[in-house]
């Protein structure tokens, strides 16, 4: 039986929930579950806290885990990446009091507090940069203003809560992170975790493509094609009318008005766009 880590709570648990279900996984769970079997998938679902994900799948007790890069690598977990899966974007990075610093080489001596530790005192043996790092379970952005740290490093995603603390980011982020998909270091993939990537990987693609289907008169064939070359080809039905046929192909949400637009300027009749629920490739 293959065994998954789900994060359970924070930014990363409805995401992580959604995609699971619309990977046909998890039909009927919560996030107040903590063990859920799935027998329909041969699978069994552990909800963790999202800090603790890649400790248990490095140690071997896991097959894979759902969890951030930062939290990760902060872990120092003996876990490697599978694949991204395109939510939860965040940024690690340092931060002073507005206009108290421009290059993060002036982090040298000071106190910089962080809710990850692993991450930062990495980040700072790299650069040869020494400083107390003061560890914190949260609301590190108060940690200048009550006068435990002089710096911060945390993960922001807009930096709206560093700004009200009247502090500013300092240097390219540390790390950018996003929600993974982990394994342990050197485990083989079996047929059970191919499956899992398979559907999930199906899923991302799904959210980023729709059909769409319109009608075109030959002559204009070859032009429309060129619009909506779909993945490998697009498909064409005769219709009735033999001077017109009907075309679908998949085309990325994002391009999918600027194509309708073309495709209307071209001629084209019945422009309709379909979600994909789920897809294989």
């Amino acid at each position: 039986m293959l065994r998954i880590a789900v994060p359970n709570k924070g930014q990363l648990a409805e995401p992580a929930l959604s995609m699971l279900r619309e990977a046909g996984y998890l039909a009927n769970t919560n996030l107040r579950d903590l063990v859920v079997s799935d027998p329909d998938n041969d699978v069994e679902f552990f909800f963790l806290r999202p800090r603790d994900v890649a400790v248990y799948v490095g140690t071997g007790t896991l097959d894979l885990g759902i969890t951030g890069r930062d939290m990760m690598l902060d872990s120092g977990a003996n876990v490697d990446e599978v694949m991204q899966l395109g939510f939860a974007p965040a940024m690690f990075r340092l931060a002073a009091p507005i206009g108290s610093a421009k290059t993060v080489e002036e982090l040298a001596g000071k106190r910089v507090a962080t809710s990850y530790p692993g991450l930062l005192n990495a980040w700072l043996d790299e650069r040869g940069i020494e400083a107390t790092v003061v560890r914190l379970d949260g609301a590190v952005e108060n940690a200048v203003a009550l006068g435990v740290a002089d710096w911060v490093a945390d993960v922001v995603a807009t930096g709206t809560t560093m700004k009200r603390a009247g502090l500013e980011s300092v240097g390219d982020p540390i790390v950018r992170s996003e929600a993974l998909l982990v394994r342990r270091t050197g485990i083989e993939i079996t047929p059970a975790v191919e499956t899992c990537i398979r559907r999930l990987t199906g899923v991302m693609v799904a959210r980023t493509y729709v059909m769409v289907d319109y009608d075109i008169v030959n002559a204009h064939l070859e032009a429309a094609c060129a619009i909506t070359p779909g993945i490998e080809s697009p498909t064409v039905s005769p219709l009735r009318d033999s001077g017109w046929v009907a075309v679908r192909a998949m085309v990325l949400s994002a391009d999918v008005h600027g194509v309708m637009d073309e495709l209307f300027e071209l001629g084209a009749k019945g422009i309709i766009v379909t979600d994909i629920h789920a897809c294989r490739l």
